[in-house]
């Protein structure tokens, strides 16, 4: 299995991550994020796979892919829609430098999944957290 990473540009944080993709089931019925190219592995990030969301340098959450898409542009050419399951899943956060476009994550490089029912705020601070991890003790 594969996943995708990708910026969440203008995304200040997992609630306004959250509150986009609200408005887009409102006005398209599905989450569709469009980009350039198609991942040319594909088969190894369906079923499964997930997009683990950068937002302000912090890998923080993820979410589950269902199917890539064809898109036409208004140039007559074609783009990739990543159609994404509803729901946002919090990761412990990673640190994460810039990057353009969508990037391929391997799963052993992915950032475990907070338990059940935490969220960042529930946790201890994000700075603290990364501290830690950067001493080697989380």
């Amino acid at each position: 299995m594969l996943h995708l990473k990708k910026l969440s540009v203008g995304s200040t944080s997992i609630d306004s991550l959250r509150q986009w993709h609200e408005e887009l089931l409102a006005r398209r019925k599905r989450i569709v994020h469009v980009t350039r190219s198609f991942p040319r592995r594909a088969e190894e990030i369906l079923p499964g796979g997930s997009i683990y969301w950068v937002i302000k340098g912090k890998m923080c959450a993820r979410q589950l892919i269902e199917e890539f898409i064809e898109v036409e542009r208004e140039d007559g050419g074609t783009s990739c829609g990543i159609v994404m399951r509803p729901g946002l899943i919090p990761v412990l956060e990673k640190r994460h430098r810039p990057f353009q476009g969508w990037r391929y994550l391997e799963v052993a490089d992915a950032p475990p999944d907070l338990p059940s029912g935490d969220s960042p705020e529930d946790t201890m601070p994000s700075e603290m957290a990364e501290e830690l991890r950067d001493l080697g003790l989380l």
